[in-house]
């Protein structure tokens, strides 16, 4: 049995990694924003977005109209 082999980095908030060899991902928390062939690629198109921060969790019904 093999033991997965996880690469991550990060790159203006954002998540880069690799999972057993394969394609290089950029991903926030929730989401994956793309997939791609080489390291390289993904850490370029992680540092064309703009940076990233998460944003604080509001309760449910928090709005109030004015």
């Amino acid at each position: 049995m093999s033991v997965p082999m996880l690469n991550k980095m990060h790159m203006n908030g954002y998540d880069v990694l690799s999972v057993n060899h394969g394609p290089w991902r950029v991903c926030t928390q929730g989401d994956r924003l793309g997939s791609f062939a080489s390291r390289e690629e993904a850490l370029a198109f992680a540092a064309s977005l703009p940076g990233y921060r998460a944003r604080a969790g509001r309760p449910a019904g928090s709005h109030q109209a004015k």
